[in-house]
C-alpha cells in the first residue's frame, strides 16, 4: 500500500464520525478541521499505542469502520479478498450457496442458493452463524465473511448455527461449483406452467425463455397461465433481473434507477412477452429480496402479474465495486437505488402482494417472513408514505374486478374436487429437490396451491371476457 496521505485520510475520516466532535461549521473549512483531527488521532495511536501499529492496517480498519457505519452491504475489500473477488484461483471458486447479511453485529443467512450444498445441509433463511471453522463472526466484515466461505471444490467449512430460540448447532458443509441453476420449471395440473426463479444470472433470462417453450410442448399448447415463484430469491445479477422482467413484459418501464447524480434513469421493456398474454400470478415472501424485487414491482405496477404471497425483504441498492488507490483493494460502495415503474420506494418498505397469503405454520413464518430490510443495522432510510391497501403499487379497482377475484368454485386453499392433482406434491422430475427449503413446491405448499386456484380463476375471467 502506498503511503499514507490527506487523501486517504479524506475517505477514512468519516468512520466513526460520532467518536470525534461535529465541526460547527460547514464546506471544506469543516473538512479539513476534521481532517486534521484524524491526523492527530492517526498519530497519537502510532506513537503512544502499546502495542505497535502497521500504518496500513490503521488506514485499512479506518476504511473498512466507515463503510460498515453506512449500510449492511458497504464493504472494504482488501487487495487479496477483490482479487478473489475479481478472478478466483481454482482454491477459491468454490462456496456453499448462502447469501447472508450482517444485522446489529450478526451473521445471518438471508437465503441459501437452490440446489446449494448449504441448502441440502439444512440451511435456512434466518438463521445466525456466530462461527465459521471456530473463528467467531461477531467482528467480521461481509468480506472477511465471502473470504472464509469461498474455497476449493469440496473442502469443507464447518459452522455454528443457531436458528430462532434453539441452541446452536455445528453444521459441516462441502463447498461446490460456483454454478448453480437458477431456473427449474414443470407443468402443474396439466394446465399451468410452474417457474422457479432463484437468483439471476447471464442464463436466467434465456432459460426461462427455453422453460416456457418446453412446457407449452408438454401441455400440447393447452397453458392457460403460469406461476412464478420469485420466494427466498436472494437477488443477483441486476442486469439479469432486468432481461428477466422484460421477458414478460411487452412494453412500459421495468425500473426508474436514481442515483445522486444525474436524472433518474427509466428502463424500458422491449416488444415481445414470452408468455404470450397470459394470466401470471408471483409469489412473493420475506426471503424475496434486492434484484427479486425488480422484478416483482415490474409485474406488479405494469399490471403484468397478481402477486401472491407476503411482503417482501425491502431492499433495492445497487451495487458498485470501486478500486481504491493502486492496487490497494475495493470499496463495494451503494451508489443508487431503484423503484418500481410506478415510482413507489422499495427500500426498507418491501412490496405488498396483491393478495396476501401466508404459510400457516407459524414456525416458517417466523423464519422467513419477518426479518426486512428496514430492520437491519444502518439500512438506508425511505421516507416516503406507505401506499394504504389498494392504492400505489396495488392493482387500479377495476383490475382488480375484472383480473384477481377467483370465481367462489375456485377460491378455496385448496384445489377442486376434478383437478388434476397437482404435481407439487411430489419433487420435479429429477430426483431431488430443486428448491432452497424443502416447503416450497411441496403438498404443504399453500401458497403454491393458492397462486394455482388464483390462476384458473383469472383463466375463466379472461376467457369470459373475450367471448
Amino acid at each position: 500500500m502506498r503511503k499514507w496521505a490527506p487523501a486517504v485520510l479524506s475517505i477514512a475520516l468519516l468512520a466513526p464520525v460520532a467518536a470525534f466532535p461535529q465541526a460547527k461549521s460547514s464546506g471544506k473549512g469543516a473538512v479539513y478541521e476534521q481532517l486534521n483531527l484524524f491526523d492527530e488521532a492517526f498519530e497519537r495511536i502510532r506513537q503512544d499505542a502499546v502495542e505497535p501499529v502497521g500504518d496500513d492496517k490503521l488506514v485499512a480498519t479506518a476504511i473498512a469502520g466507515m463503510l460498515q457505519a453506512m449500510d449492511p452491504q458497504a464493504v472494504y475489500l482488501t487487495p487479496s479478498e477483490y482479487k478473489a473477488e475479481s478472478a478466483p484461483t481454482q482454491d477459491q471458486a468454490g462456496s456453499i450457496g448462502i447469501v447472508v447479511t450482517i444485522e446489529n453485529g450478526q451473521l445471518e443467512v438471508v437465503s441459501p442458493r437452490d440446489g446449494s450444498p448449504a441448502a441440502a445441509a439444512g440451511i435456512k433463511p434466518g438463521d445466525q452463524i456466530y462461527m465459521i471453522d471456530k473463528e467467531p463472526t461477531y467482528d467480521m466484515s461481509l468480506g472477511d465473511v465471502e473470504q472464509r466461505l469461498r474455497g476449493a471444490v469440496g473442502t469443507e467449512v464447518k459452522l455454528l448455527l443457531r436458528r430462532g430460540t434453539a441452541s446452536p448447532i455445528d453444521v459441516s458443509v462441502k463447498r461446490g461449483a460456483n454454478t448453480l441453476k437458477t431456473v427449474t420449471s414443470h407443468v402443474e395440473t396439466n394446465t399451468i406452467g410452474y417457474i422457479r426463479v432463484a437468483g439471476f444470472d447471464d442464463k436466467t433470462a434465456a432459460d426461462i425463455t427455453a422453460a416456457v417453450k418446453d412446457m407449452r410442448q408438454q401441455a400440447n399448447d393447452k397453458l392457460i397461465g403460469y406461476v412464478i415463484d420469485l420466494r427466498n430469491n436472494p437477488g443477483g445479477n441486476f442486469d439479469a433481473a432486468v432481461a428477466t422482467a422484460d421477458a414478460f413484459l411487452d412494453k412500459g418501464d421495468i425500473a426508474i434507477v436514481k442515483s445522486r447524480k444525474g436524472d433518474p434513469k427509466h428502463l424500458a421493456a422491449t416488444p415481445g412477452d414470452v408468455a404470450s398474454g397470459l394470466p401470471i400470478v408471483a409469489i412473493v415472501n420475506g426471503g424475496t429480496a434486492r434484484q427479486a424485487e425488480l422484478v416483482a414491482g415490474a409485474l406488479q405496477d405494469n399490471h403484468r402479474a397478481v402477486l401472491l404471497g407476503s411482503k417482501t425483504f425491502g431492499e433495492s441498492a445497487i451495487e458498485s465495486t470501486i478500486p481504491v488507490g493502486n492496487d490497494e483493494g475495493a470499496i463495494r460502495l451503494t451508489t443508487s437505488r431503484f423503484e418500481t415503474p410506478g415510482g413507489h420506494a422499495i427500500q426498507g418498505k418491501g412490496i405488498t402482494p396483491d393478495l396476501a397469503v401466508s404459510p400457516l405454520k407459524l414456525e416458517r413464518l417466523a423464519r422467513t417472513d419477518t426479518r426486512h430490510e428496514a430492520d437491519l443495522r444502518g439500512a438506508l432510510k425511505n421516507t416516503d408514505p406507505v401506499a394504504p391497501l389498494g392504492t400505489g403499487n396495488q392493482p387500479k379497482p377495476a383490475d382488480k374486478t375484472d383480473k384477481t377475484t377467483p370465481p367462489a368454485s375456485t377460491s378455496s386453499s385448496s384445489p377442486p374436487p376434478n383437478a388434476t392433482p397437482s404435481k407439487a406434491q411430489t419433487p420435479p422430475p429429477g430426483g431431488e429437490p430443486a428448491v432452497a427449503t424443502n416447503d416450497i413446491g411441496t403438498a404443504e405448499d399453500e401458497q403454491l396451491i393458492e397462486a394455482l386456484d388464483v390462476l384458473r380463476g383469472l383463466s375463466m375471467t379472461s376467457a369470459r371476457n373475450t367471448r
